[in-house]
């Protein structure tokens, strides 16, 4: 037997929070590169790799991360260093290491990809398999002698041209049916991550995607969307009612009675301004969620203006309203502690989820939280008052409001504490 290593060797950190990023990636992979074999390894990882290595001339170790993430990719990323040194060639992505590239770069990977990945990825891993220079790689970026250097941002992919999934290693999620939004709400990254417009999956594509997933058993069909209702909207804005119909029906065609289409719920959400009669009775005649999450945020108009949500309090009436009445739930998505929030503030969006309750909505509470590449990146963490806490918590034992609100004001302090403490402040 010969006691030659093989070439290369991809190993994606497969975490819970980011599989669906790794799904892709080894999509385009399994598309675009010849002959590279492809590890998905979660909490184990220090111990694989030591494993994987004897076996392989070259290890790319790829890890994809949100920055509520960045305490544990730091100490992950430390202990790698430690026990690895040069064994291993580190790539960082997703949406924080795009929104802080240098403060990423210092925690010690070798490259990042910038903004979305399938061909940059897939040309980085031809190089390095290559054995050929990588640094002119269209978007990425590195240090060089001292010096941070960034090739640029790519043209936009056509997400046509990409699977949604790793269909040869059976890596399955959502299907991701449009990328990028058009609002730019000041707390969200779904705007600053891609650095281009507003794009959409063709229904045609989707379809294929439906039919693989049938012939592997799966029967639940959930889309990727920053807003269910925009899907074939030029800008996201303006509604496209017959590209939404056409969607749903198509699917609907394909799985009959056999499967289930979930969409304006998770992993996705939809705009109050969107909801209304005819957005509704699509979900109702194609779909089998019972319910719709809305994405609210603030009770505050003064609020809803600061941070760019583009859309009113009364929209987010409305959109309950119309939900309820058509027999769906309404779950109500909320953000405490947004910048420049005042008491008054605070005490609109109670009064709000006070009424909304009263309708029949259940409320879904998150804390605010700074994001990289965000306008509110260098924002104070999100921070509950007595008072309001008392009140959310009441709330919450009577099953009127759930969701991570507690946690996210923990993991809130830890962000900010982590970039005053070990990376540059201005990391905006």
């Amino acid at each position: 037997m010969s006691n030659m290593k093989s070439k290369i060797a991809v190993v994606f950190y497969y975490t819970r929070q980011n599989r669906n990023s790794y799904n892709v990636l080894a999509g385009a992979l399994e598309k675009d590169v010849f002959n590279v074999d492809i590890y998905f390894i979660g909490k184990d990882l220090e111990e694989s790799l030591t494993e994987i290595i004897l076996k392989y001339e070259k290890i790319i170790v790829a890890i994809s991360f949100c920055t509520p993430q960045i305490y544990q990719i730091a100490n992950l990323l430390e202990n790698l260093k430690k026990q690895f040194k040069d064994k291993i060639f580190l790539v960082a992505g997703g949406p924080h290491p795009t929104g802080d590239p240098k403060n990423t770069l210092n925690l010690g990977f070798d490259v990042i990809v910038m903004s979305e990945g399938e061909e940059t990825f897939s040309e980085l891993i031809i190089k390095l398999k290559n054995n050929e220079d990588y640094q002119g790689v269209k978007g990425i970026s590195y240090f060089s002698n001292g010096n941070y250097i960034f090739t640029g941002f790519r043209k936009p992919i056509n997400l046509d041209e990409y699977p949604a999934f790793a269909i040869k290693h059976k890596k399955f999620n959502p299907i991701e049916i449009t990328r990028g939004c058009t609002f730019g709400c000041k707390f969200c990254q779904a705007t600053f991550l891609y650095h281009a417009p507003i794009r959409h999956r063709s229904i045609k594509s989707i379809c294929e995607h439906v039919k693989i997933m049938i012939k592997e058993g799966l029967r639940d069909i959930r889309f990727i969307t920053p807003n269910s209702f925009c899907y074939g909207s030029r800008n996201g804005k303006e509604l496209n009612l017959e590209a939404v119909e056409d969607l749903l029906k198509s699917v609907r065609d394909i799985i009959k009675n056999k499967g289930r289409i979930f969409f304006g719920t998770f992993p996705s959400e939809v705009r109050p301004e969107h909801v209304n009669s005819e957005t509704i009775e699509l979900v109702k005649r194609y779909a089998n969620n019972d319910n719709l999450i809305i994405g609210a945020q603030s009770g505050s108009p003064g609020i809803l203006k600061e941070c760019n949500r583009g859309h009113t309090v009364d929209d987010i009436y409305n959109a309950v309203e119309s939900t309820i009445g058509a027999g769906l739930k309404a779950n109500v998505d909320f953000i405490f502690g947004l910048p420049h929030e005042t008491e008054e503030d605070v005490n609109m969006s109670l009064k709000v989820i006070g009424d909304l309750i009263k309708m029949g909505a259940r409320i879904h509470g998150h804390t605010f939280m700074p994001l990289a590449g965000t306008p509110y990146a260098t924002e104070l963490p999100g921070k509950l008052n007595k008072d309001t806490f008392l009140k959310l918590d009441k709330l919450a034992f009577k099953g009127k409001l759930y969701g991570d609100w507690k946690k996210q004001e923990k993991i809130a302090k830890d962000i900010y504490r982590f970039i005053k403490e070990r990376a540059d402040p201005d990391w905006a």
